[in-house]
């Protein structure tokens, strides 16, 4: 049986943190060693905007002890990722260069989706029955980590919504530092802080929607979440207990969170804000009970790692979350859902169809669907400028699971769906050779499927694609009358076969 000794790093805000695992179908995933290494990057991007060269060093010694320890575990793979403290960091591109040629380390910095989605499979891996019957019910999972808060909502097994708020337990510390004379409760103006962010968010996304559950996550939560008669921390924790353990933080002074409270010193100053939010949220929600999985990012980046190479199948469909969450994007902005139901359906069929002529693979399809789910969500905003309101939309909006360049391709093919397009300019100038090549491919596919449903009757619901003759033939056996999309049509097909080479056209059956 073939094992993999696989290290995930992640430099944190807070902490550097490198676990290491045994990796295998029999086996699964199992932890081997963890390490960590308190370094609050964040203070440095929080208050400054950039990451000191004494930071810069610091960050190197520690990942250069890391190095020492994969080789002792001969570790055969190895990921490191970074999330808020340097993706916000001004200088971000100078530490990355400084922390490749110092240790080695090409680190790569998430985006904050891709660091909230890791989490996701991170809790699947955990315990995938569990989080598959929660996630029937209202199921809030609140992720609360030293740069920012993260919510999500699942119900009916589907992925509702997710938010992220930037009032993570060391940014508030950073912000009112120095600001708040000695006289005023601190814990009282973060109280307010996040007390207003939730409220808005449950006016937005809880006005209608029971939840059942809460699903705890973060750097600090399992610090504090833990039974004092056995020193282990909960797994399932009722509302009332959390809320009993958040009165005892909230009332104790420093001192008393490491002596009493047997909170480790290097988390006693974040424990009260982190327990405030998991609080405010068990009492905005009116969620009965609190799993705590006890989860971390190395665990996701493990996860992920498994599922890439297929070491491992993970038993929650993750493409389904990323395509329900644009869903709900979608229904948000009043979107026509008929019509976009079935141009996903007949833009994935031409885009398989085509394989052969463009060399795309599953994410790409991923990102395909997604377009022709989000294709006209800017005519809430704008009928006359719908192309453009719809890139502004997408662009301003997380998308979970995606990168940052992922988003902007989704957003660019979306908008030249209808706009004229642009060759290396505008929205595509800086984008490389490769990815504008893979946004005019889909554009192309988008453009002709669009134009199948101009009318928004759901004409072609039933087709059958065909290759011949450098003809794609899209034959459809319906009974209406085709005239309007077939007039239409001409244009779409001049782009796609300036493309592809193949000219799309369209066929209705013999005796129709």
């Amino acid at each position: 049986m073939a094992i993999t000794t696989f290290a995930a790093v992640d430099v944190g805000s807070y902490e550097l943190d490198m676990t290491v695992y045994e990796i295998s179908p029999k086996i699964g995933i199992r932890k081997l060693t963890r390490v960590r290494h308190i370094l609050p990057l964040g203070s440095d991007t929080y208050t400054d905007g950039k990451i000191s060269y004494e930071m810069i060093a610091q960050i190197c010694k520690a990942l250069q002890g890391f190095k020492e320890i994969m080789k002792d575990f001969g570790v055969q793979a190895w990921e490191a990722c970074a999330t808020s403290a340097l993706r916000e960091a001004k200088n971000s591109s100078i530490v990355l260069d400084q922390i490749e040629v110092q240790t080695g380390f090409k680190v790569h910095v998430l985006s904050n989706s891709e660091q909230r989605f890791l989490l996701f499979k991170a809790i699947a891996v955990k315990d995938q029955e569990q989080f598959n019957q929660l996630i029937q019910k209202g199921t809030a999972i609140v992720d609360v980590g030293s740069g920012s808060m993260q919510l999500s909502l699942y119900d009916e097994g589907e992925l509702i919504t997710t938010q992220n708020m930037k009032l993570g337990t060391l940014r508030v510390l950073e912000m009112l530092a120095g600001v708040t004379p000695d006289t005023v409760d601190e814990n009282r103006l973060i109280e307010e802080l996040l007390g207003n962010e939730l409220q808005t968010f449950k006016k937005l996304f809880l006005k209608d929607r029971e939840i059942v559950n809460l699903i705890g996550v973060g750097d600090v939560i399992g610090q504090f979440a833990y039974d004092p008669s056995t020193h282990r921390p909960f797994e399932k924790i009722e509302a009332e207990r959390f809320q009993s353990i958040y009165r005892r933080i909230r009332s104790a002074c420093p001192e008393d969170l490491v002596e009493k409270l047997q909170i480790p010193p290097a988390y006693a100053a974040l424990a009260p804000a982190s327990a405030m939010a998991y609080s405010q949220m068990l009492e905005l929600s009116g969620a009965r009970m609190m799993w705590v999985p006890g989860i971390t990012l190395c665990d996701g980046i493990a996860a992920d790692y498994a599922e890439r190479t297929k070491l491992l199948r993970l038993g929650h469909n993750f493409d389904e979350d990323i395509l329900s969450a644009a869903r709900q994007i979608s229904r948000r902005y009043m979107a026509n859902r008929g019509h976009a139901l079935i141009l996903e359906k007949n833009v994935c069929r031409i885009f398989d169809s085509m394989k052969k002529y463009h060399g795309l693979g599953r994410r790409e399809r991923l990102l395909l669907q997604l377009s022709a789910i989000l294709h006209d969500c800017g005519k809430y905003i704008s009928l006359g400028a719908s192309s453009e309101c719809s890139y502004n939309i997408i662009m301003s909006t997380e998308m979970i699971g995606l990168s940052h360049l992922e988003r902007e391709i989704v957003a660019n093919v979306v908008k030249y769906n209808t706009e004229e397009y642009q060759y290396s300019q505008g929205s595509l100038a800086g984008l490389s050779p490769e990815v504008q090549n893979e946004i005019m491919k889909l554009t192309a596919i988008l453009r002709v499927g669009n134009a199948m449903d101009r009318s928004h009757k759901q004409k072609f619901k039933d087709i059958r694609i065909s290759m011949k003759d450098r003809q794609m033939q899209i034959v459809t056996s319906t009974l209406e009358d085709i005239s309007l999309e077939r007039g239409l049509f001409q244009k779409k097909a001049d782009f796609f076969e300036e493309v592809y080479g193949v000219r799309p056209v369209l066929k209705q059956r013999k005796g129709v």
